[in-house]
C-alpha cells in the first residue's frame, strides 16, 4: 500500500473495527490523505498495511490509550478544493529543478509527470524523487512551464504554462485539476 512513497496523494476512509475496545462508541468514518511518511520498524513495508494517523485524526474515532487498532479501510476519490499545485522547491537549482506535485484530485497518487519549456522541445519525463516530489535536469529559468500528469487511475492532466515565466525557487503555482 505505501509503495515507498509512491502512494503519497491517494485517499482513504477508515472505519474503527467496532469489535475492538480502543474504538470511541459510534466513531465516524474518516477521510484521510496518504503521505510519504511511515514509522520506522517495518509497519509500513509488505505485506503489513498500516496508518499512522495524526493525534487529531486517531482521537475521531479511538480511544489515546489503545495504541494500534484494528480499522477497515477503502480507497476513495479524492476531492479537492481548487487546482493541481505544484511547488518549485528551494532544493532547486537552474540546472535540477525538484518539483512538488499536490492537492491531485480524483486517484490523488501521480504515476507520472512530464514537462516543457517554451523553446518548442517535447515533453520531458521527470523521475520521481520520493513521495509525490519529481525532478529534471532541464534548465527551464525564465521559460514557462508546462506540466503533464498522469494519476494512478490512467486520468492525465496538463497544466499549459501554469508556471509563468518569471516563477521563483520556493513558489506555489496552480493549474487545472481532474475532476
Amino acid at each position: 500500500m505505501f509503495k515507498n512513497g509512491a502512494a503519497c496523494g491517494s485517499c482513504y476512509e477508515l472505519k474503527c473495527e467496532d469489535t475492538s475496545k480502543g474504538c470511541k462508541p459510534r466513531a465516524p468514518i474518516i477521510s484521510i490523505t496518504a503521505t510519504n511518511l511511515c514509522p520506522e520498524g517495518g509497519w509500513c513495508s509488505s505485506p503489513q498495511e498500516h496508518f499512522d494517523l495524526s493525534q487529531p485524526a486517531y482521537l475521531q474515532f479511538a480511544v489515546y490509550k489503545a495504541g494500534v487498532v484494528p480499522i477497515q479501510y477503502r480507497r476513495v476519490p479524492c476531492i479537492r478544493k481548487g487546482g493541481i499545485r505544484f511547488t518549485i522547491s528551494s532544493k532547486s537549482n537552474p540546472y535540477f529543478l525538484l518539483l512538488l506535485v499536490w492537492n491531485v484530485g480524483g486517484a490523488g497518487d501521480v504515476e507520472s509527470v512530464m514537462i516543457k519549456g517554451d523553446t518548442g522541445k517535447p515533453f520531458t519525463p521527470m523521475k520521481r524523487n520520493w513521495g509525490q516530489y519529481w525532478e529534471s535536469h532541464e534548465s527551464l529559468v525564465g521559460q514557462a512551464i508546462t506540466v503533464r500528469l498522469k494519476t494512478s487511475d490512467g486520468k492525465q492532466s496538463t497544466s499549459w504554462r501554469d508556471i509563468p515565466k518569471n516563477w521563483q525557487f520556493g513558489q506555489t503555482y496552480e493549474g487545472k485539476n481532474l475532476s
